[in-house]
């Protein structure tokens, strides 16, 4: 390994067995093959077992962040732990230089029945500092975790949010040189998610770090490239971009109707590219580029006056852009006639969008005498999907465009 790459990881592979007995059995014979020179069941899959993680291979670079990413059970977090040497691979190897800091699983390494203070010094000798290195640190492990009215007070009567600051904080502060952070930190609350994005970053100027998480905004913002993951295969590795554009295509979401009172019926929504008349549930476009929307629905014969909003949401479901239909247009009347179709259309000329997959919702709502809204008679989620592609890497939705001078 060169001085500059501090993790190298070579065709690595971890199976595991979905059978309770036959893991303990094969596990018993697998030890006992390594004690006799034999070679174990190592490289092929017995009854019962799969490849968690299947022939993986890296390399990281001091000053390189790179973002883990993939659906639930793609086996990333497999992968954290046999980098930080909590599981062996099955096959291929491992190579780290320097010294590791991991935040993989709530409360790892903590010992509860030790105080905050305890756990910092205990955390630190694990991660092959001095106590004289931990004193030069230990003022601001407290400042940044945030718990300086409870140092001298037992971790097992911490929340799961104290946890999580207090091992980040060790993990950080001491400045490793291998930095592993599992999806804890999405445990803590919003400020303080924001005080770790920001403080990876400042780390990523010395060491480095491998970010596991299900929040794209935050990959997008702290990683240089990305590995996205599927059934334990590494399915694409490069630019974080694409890397999570791979991720959202794996993600699957169905439309669901949503009427508690049943008066909303027969909800429909497709979408065309501006002008193009290729309507359908799903498009694909450039950003900055303009949409129609077409919407059939009935509404009760007891619905009066209602409204339309729209709803764009990130492929992590979090709301980027809405439009109330109120803004530009006055209040849609019920014609009254008992199950009677409905046909609404709107354009949206300039939907500057990041890279990405968005799902449209759809609610229709009660509007007041006075022009206010009441009760929503009913949703429509995930009712199309806009795929946006853009030239451009951005971590924020929406993707303004400035009048610049110089």
């Amino acid at each position: 390994m060169s001085d500059d790459v501090l993790v190298k990881v070579d065709g690595v592979s971890k199976k595991f067995c979905r059978s309770l007995k036959r893991s303990l059995w094969y596990g018993v014979k697998d030890v006992g093959s390594e004690l006799f020179g034999r070679e174990g069941g190592h490289g092929e899959l017995r009854k019962n077992e799969f490849w968690a993680v299947d022939d993986v291979s890296f390399e990281l670079r001091r000053g390189e962040c790179l973002g883990l990413i993939g659906p639930n059970g793609a086996g990333k977090s497999t992968l954290l732990k046999m980098l930080n040497g909590l599981m062996k691979p099955d096959i291929g190897t491992i190579r780290m230089r320097g010294r590791t800091g991991a935040l993989i699983e709530l409360g790892a390494g903590f010992n509860p029945i030790l105080t905050a203070r305890e756990n910092i010094y205990v955390n630190g000798s694990v991660l092959g500092f001095t106590k004289q290195e931990i004193d030069r640190t230990f003022n601001e492990i407290v400042d940044f975790a945030e718990i300086g009215d409870f140092l001298d007070t037992p971790v097992q009567n911490f929340s799961s949010g104290m946890k999580v600051r207090l091992g980040f904080a060790i993990a950080a502060q001491m400045e490793p040189d291998v930095l592993l952070i599992d999806e804890v930190l999405a445990v803590g609350d919003a400020a303080f998610r924001s005080k770790c994005i920001n403080s990876i970053s400042k780390i990523t100027n010395h060491s480095s770090v491998i970010l596991v998480s299900h929040s794209m905004p935050a990959v997008a913002r702290v990683c240089n490239r990305s590995i996205c993951l599927k059934d334990g295969v590494n399915a694409f590795e490069g630019q974080t971009p694409q890397a999570i554009l791979k991720y959202l295509d794996f993600l699957t979401v169905d439309s669901s109707l949503s009427s508690p009172d049943g008066l909303l019926k027969d909800c429909k929504l497709r979408i065309s590219n501006k002008d193009k008349e290729n309507w359908s549930q799903e498009i694909t476009m450039k950003s900055g580029e303009g949409v129609d929307i077409e919407l059939s629905f009935s509404l009760d014969t007891t619905v009066n006056d209602f409204c339309i909003n729209i709803g764009i949401s990130d492929g992590d479901m979090n709301p980027a852009i809405q439009i109330y239909s109120l803004r530009s247009h006055p209040a849609f009347m019920n014609n009254r006639a008992n199950g009677s179709e409905k046909k609404i259309s709107a354009t949206i000329d300039n939907l500057p969008l990041k890279s990405g997959r968005f799902h449209i919702n759809v609610y229709i709502a009660e509007v007041r005498s006075d022009y206010t809204i009441g009760r929503v008679f009913g949703s429509l989620l995930s009712a199309a999907v806009i795929n946006v592609v853009d030239h451009y890497p951005g971590f924020a939705p929406v993707q303004l465009v400035a009048v610049w001078r110089d």
